[in-house]
């Protein structure tokens, strides 16, 4: 008789190491937990990034280092507010004020496009309010998901037929796009389209739906591309961005000099040389370079991995959640701010073509790190709504963390009571005088029909008056 084969040192290592990794995922606020470890590390290198990538071009404006830095703490305060509002927000307020929040948004974009609007980089698409700038898009994002998320559950049992899988979600849309371009503002269109397809993706829609979508993108993509010369700047230098290192590829191709610097390890927090006006824009849409250039390889596999896990948190509270708007939601939102961080990733490292969106809550701006605090806040409202997290916070109590932050009890989901399906109105024969004259007809039918049945041997009817 052979003896079992002794497991090699390596597999036991590796188990050893997962398992207390894969005991404590299966704890009810496992989700929650780790939602909010990887927002505070997200929120910490950001800050930490933008000082350092700002503060040459700081100090150059304004003479001091920290202008930027300053701004940039003061929007994350403001973003730990709307932060801690949306973990506070009832699930069925979302839903209900969907359309009130998707209709402010849309006004908003209708106003940015008038003289109330301010433009900024070449797009109408910004307010300043007490010397504060904004832009509503970036919001609009949010109200279209939770808004059409409530529409496309609130029609699950139609998702078969195109009528109302695509009205009037994708109508909406197609107004938010035109809005969005007339600013315009072709990275804001890009995430719009990605929530859009996240949608639909996760509705259920077919697959066919999505090839159409596609194939039309990228034709839009190409004419407006042809358009406008900026745009096929762009795309011809993301083609060969040293073909014109000085000219339309010179962000381009300092990126890449500057990832390239960096190598394994980097040369140093604060060390970098792509900050000393060699990158335009290096504390907003380009700081990954600045990372890989200061931080080196592991740096940005360090961000990397951080984006992967919220990829990997925001996927696992929507499959773990039982409410359909929820599992939505979730999704969708995890989707739209994993593909802005690939996008801006992308771009950096010469994959994609110039776009001019942000990483999400690492470059430096208002209105982008608000709206990805924001999600993070939702997110982390509905992992405490997994039905493992509502038994465990209604039997042992709130917890550490919901006694500090004072957070709501969930309620449980409750799917709406099945409604009885209707008789079918009978539908009169062609030809027919009138219905009145077909009911007459049919109810004569019927009683000829039931005295028949009740002439017939055995029948009830005279089982009954046997008996008596």
């Amino acid at each position: 008789m052979t003896k079992p084969a002794a497991r090699s040192p390596r597999k036991r290592a590796t188990r050893t190491v997962l398992s207390p990794l894969t005991a404590w995922l299966t704890r009810p606020l496992a989700s929650f937990h780790l939602l909010l470890a990887v927002f505070g590390l997200l929120t910490i290198f950001g800050l930490v990034m933008v000082l350092s990538a700002s503060s040459v071009d700081s100090f150059d404006k304004d003479g001091s280092s920290y202008s930027v830095f300053s701004k940039q703490v003061m929007y994350c305060l403001a973003g730990l507010l709307v932060f801690y509002a949306a973990m506070r927000v009832p699930v069925r307020l979302m839903r209900r004020y969907s359309l009130i929040l998707l209709t402010i948004c849309l006004g908003l974009l209708v106003a940015v496009l008038t003289p109330l609007g301010v433009k900024l980089n070449g797009a109408q698409s910004w307010f300043v309010v007490a010397g504060v700038s904004f832009q509503p898009v970036e919001f609009a994002k949010i109200a279209f998901a939770l808004w059409g998320a409530h529409v496309l559950v609130t029609k699950r049992g139609l998702m078969t037929q195109y009528r109302h899988l695509l009205v009037p979600v994708v109508p909406a849309a197609l107004l938010m796009f035109a809005l969005v371009m007339m600013q315009p503002d072709l990275g804001s269109t890009i995430t719009l389209f990605i929530v859009l397809l996240a949608l639909l993706w996760f509705a259920g829609a077919p697959l066919r739906l999505f090839l159409v979508m596609l194939l039309g993108a990228v034709t839009g993509g190409v004419v407006l591309a042809m358009v406008a010369d900026y745009r096929m700047a762009r795309l011809t230098s993301f083609l060969d961005p040293l073909a014109d290192p000085s000219g339309n590829g010179y962000q381009a191709s300092q990126a890449l000099f500057a990832l390239a610097d960096g190598g394994l390890f980097g040369r140093g927090l604060g060390q970098g040389w792509s900050k000393w006006q060699y990158l335009p824009n290096v504390h907003n849409d380009f700081i990954f370079a600045v990372i890989g250039e200061e931080l080196g390889f592991v740096g940005c596999a360090i961000v990397l991995m951080l984006f992967g896990t919220t990829a990997y948190v925001g996927m696992r509270i929507a499959f773990r959640n039982t409410d359909p708007f929820i599992r939505l939601v979730s999704a969708t939102l995890t989707t739209w701010l994993v593909g802005q961080a690939i996008i801006n990733v992308g771009y950096v490292v010469g994959l994609l073509p110039t776009t001019g969106l942000p990483l999400p809550l690492i470059s430096s701006g208002g209105s982008s790190v608000v709206t990805a605090m924001l999600v993070f806040g939702l997110l982390a409202n509905f992992a405490r709504h997994e039905p493992e997290a509502i038994a465990a916070l209604r039997s042992l109590g709130p917890g550490r963390v919901g006694k500090l932050l004072r957070l709501p009890t969930p309620a449980p989901y409750r799917p709406p009571a099945k409604r009885r399906p209707a008789r079918p109105t009978p539908r009169s024969r062609p030809g027919a005088k009138s219905s009145g004259a077909a009911a007459t007809r049919r109810g004569s039918g019927d009683t000829r029909a039931r005295g028949a049945r009740s002439g017939r041997p055995g029948s009830r009817a005279q089982t009954r008056g046997g008996h008596r």
